[in-house]
């Protein structure tokens, strides 16, 4: 077998195939059982990082169907300089003849090739298929039968018990050198063949050789809604056991100029003076969607409401902190609490904090107690106690699923 120096300089790519409407799983507003939500995430979601945080695999080219894109880029998030997405073929064989001509102009060395509804496929799995890699043979992941198999003619009536020494299931991914299993695939479909039940076959057809590997028994397709229930029931109860509970925090400050009242929290306070800034210059509601956004790594505020961008002038910030929930909640995440501590000299912030948790409690979707304004002075210290400016720092944690520890 050969070892990791071995396969050091080998260039690997790897197709997944997720162009399929999943009919045997039934309807769902999600889409098709690839999209199905699975311990909060898209089961290609899944499926995808696996691929992706193998340092092994230079390149992944997913085949979508043509009706999917949008859900494909919710399932996608911020991998998109590393993914290349493909139309499908009206069958599983012309859907992976494309996703392989993708790869045409890198023209990786192997390529692996798997199942989108394969979402628990292991690290362990891919290292053990691509170090079994040769420039000739293909590799197989597969499972000794262990049922006992009958024939049956079609009066349902059993006619032979099958020995099943030397059976095995088939997994993905299947592993080939590039260009031999691309050129199979063109063969194919050169000869009119569609009726090939997965690429392995397609190389023994054509000639080359495919040695088996264990597989895995967590390396399961999800084809029933049963299998999509199951799967989700698994990954909520390893992650209920191991909650990703994570903190953000935001800071921001702006200046005073010249005005009748400021924006706070939401809540339009009466005041000798306003917030210098793009959008309302709502201090508090700006360090609160920083604070959203780090519990994501998603940047910060002006990563996604650039202030030279003049669609933002005079916008009400409440659109920024709705934007962050959106980014928190489309991961699955809940937000547990919020925090805000708001420091100036003027105006006062006490008459007016049962008006600012109730505006925050509609913008985040949560209840009232667990929302926490706070105001304190700078003790006429610094540009904040000569009454120059107003400051906010933020604090918000969210309850994410998924996220074991390492």
């Amino acid at each position: 077998m050969p070892g990791k120096s071995d396969n050091k300089e080998m260039r690997v790519a790897a197709v997944i195939v997720a162009a399929g409407r999943g009919e045997r799983a039934g309807q769902s507003v999600e889409g098709p059982k690839q999209y199905r939500k699975i311990g909060g995430e898209a089961v290609l979601a899944h499926t995808m990082r696996a691929f992706l945080d193998c340092p092994l695999i230079d390149h992944v080219v997913v085949v979508i169907h043509k009706e999917d894109s949008a859900l494909f880029a919710l399932a996608l998030g911020d991998h998109a300089e590393r993914v290349t997405a493909v139309i499908g073929g009206p069958t599983r064989q012309e859907s992976t003849r494309l996703g392989l001509l993708a790869l045409k102009e890198k023209t990786p060395d192997h390529v692996l090739i798997h199942d989108g509804v394969r979402p628990f496929i292991s690290a362990d799995l891919l290292e053990r298929v691509i170090f079994n890699l040769t420039p000739h043979i293909g590799v197989l992941p597969v499972l000794a039968v262990s049922d006992t198999l009958k024939a049956a003619g079609p009066d349902a009536m059993v006619s032979a018990t099958v020995p099943r020494v030397g059976l095995y299931a088939a997994q993905t991914p299947q592993a080939f050198p590039y260009l031999p299993i691309l050129d199979a695939h063109n063969a194919a479909f050169t000869a009119g063949r569609s009726d090939f039940t997965d690429d392995s076959a397609i190389a023994e057809w054509h000639g080359l050789p495919v040695r088996i590997v264990q597989g895995s028994v967590d390396n399961t397709k999800l084809t029933w809604a049963k299998d999509i229930e199951m799967a989700d029931d698994r990954l909520s109860q390893k992650y209920s056991a191991f909650p990703d509970v994570r903190t953000g925090n935001g800071y921001d400050v702006h200046a005073f100029e010249p005005g009748n009242g400021v924006m706070l929290a939401g809540v339009f306070i009466e005041h000798d003076q306003k917030l210098s800034g793009h959008s309302d210059a709502d201090v508090a509601l700006h360090a609160l969607t920083d604070a959203l956004l780090a519990t994501r790594g998603a940047g910060d505020i002006g990563t996604h409401f650039p202030p030279s961008d003049p669609q933002w002038k005079g916008a009400p910030s409440h659109i920024f902190v709705e934007h962050a929930v959106k980014i928190v909640r489309e991961a699955g995440g809940r937000i547990a609490n919020a925090d805000v501590t708001l420091i100036c000299e003027a105006p006062k912030v006490g008459p007016h904090r049962e008006a600012m948790t109730a505006a925050l409690s509609k913008m985040l979707g949560i209840s009232v107690d667990r929302i926490s304004i706070k105001a304190t002075t700078n003790e006429k210290l610094g540009f904040i106690g000569r009454k120059e400016g107003i400051a906010a720092i933020a604090t918000a944690s969210v309850i994410y699923p998924g996220g074991l520890p390492e």
